[in-house]
């Protein structure tokens, strides 16, 4: 038990420190002028306008998001990689039109990669169920507990009772930049207070 509260202990100042260096690698590669929000009402404003444009231009998302019991918007993920890549964001879990929580969402890899991109996600919870478990988990590891299952327009011409009996729909949208690959996979969504 010593031995993993050691880990535990550890762990924290390692991901703080990693945080710390994926911002300060991103900001090398990403263009002049982007900055990550750092306020409760900047990030409450840019996920709502991301949200808002992401209805706009993908209508079958707005039904979507009348049917969740809450949409989680990251508004700009920032990803960067040389060899060692990570990726950083914040957003805001909405209910109806409130938030009622803030996260951020961060991840690390290693391989073949180089470039910077922005994205934005949105993950649409849309059963108490998973919602509960995002809310009371230390860190959504995405791949474990609810199913995730990416949205698409194959999905979205098939909106049903069954397709609907997913956990959390994931969306993806506004991609800018150079970088392979918009996926979620090795990601991690913590509780924030900003």
């Amino acid at each position: 038990m010593a031995s993993h509260k050691k880990l535990k202990s550890f762990r924290r100042p390692f991901a703080r420190c990693l945080r710390s260096a994926l911002l300060a690698f991103a900001a090398l590669l990403l263009p002049p002028g982007v900055a990550f929000a750092d306020s409760a009402l900047a990030i409450r404003n840019e996920s709502a306008n991301a949200l808002k444009h992401l209805y706009a231009v993908e209508p079958s998302t707005k039904e979507l998001g009348d049917k969740a019991v809450a949409v989680l918007v990251f508004p700009k993920i920032y990803k960067a990689g040389f060899v060692v890549g990570g990726e950083h964001g914040q957003g805001a879990l909405f209910k109806g039109k409130e938030p009622i929580g803030y996260y951020e969402i961060s991840a690390v890899s290693l391989g073949l990669q180089a470039g910077a991109q922005t994205f934005g996600y949105a993950l649409f919870f849309m059963n108490q169920k998973s919602l509960n478990y995002l809310e009371k988990s230390d860190g959504w590891a995405l791949g474990s507990g609810p199913s995730l299952v990416a949205w698409d327009k194959s999905i979205a011409s098939t909106l049903s009772t069954t397709t609907l009996s997913q956990e959390v729909f994931a969306v993806p949208f506004g991609a800018q930049g150079l970088m392979a690959g918009m996926g979620l996979e090795g990601s991690k969504i913590t509780h924030i207070r900003p």
